[in-house]
């Protein structure tokens, strides 16, 4: 399967990937930290386990982080 993710693409050998699988599989450290965006629209944290991904997806993990004085 092949995916666009933050713009490189990259090609998985598992045709059925769930967005938590993704994350997983990226190392990303703190899933509960990203947002995710797939195809365009956000997806939900709570769909994370069950949104399936299609080979040609496109998905954006958005990192927000405090700070400030």
């Amino acid at each position: 399967m092949d995916l666009t993710i933050n713009g490189e693409k990259k090609e998985f050998v598992d045709g059925s990937l769930s967005v938590l699988q993704l994350l997983s599989l990226e190392d990303v450290k703190s899933p509960d930290m990203v947002s995710v965006q797939l195809n365009g629209d956000f997806v939900k944290k709570s769909e994370y386990e069950n949104s399936s991904l299609h080979n040609g997806d496109v998905l954006d993990f958005l990192y927000f982080m405090g700070g400030g004085k």
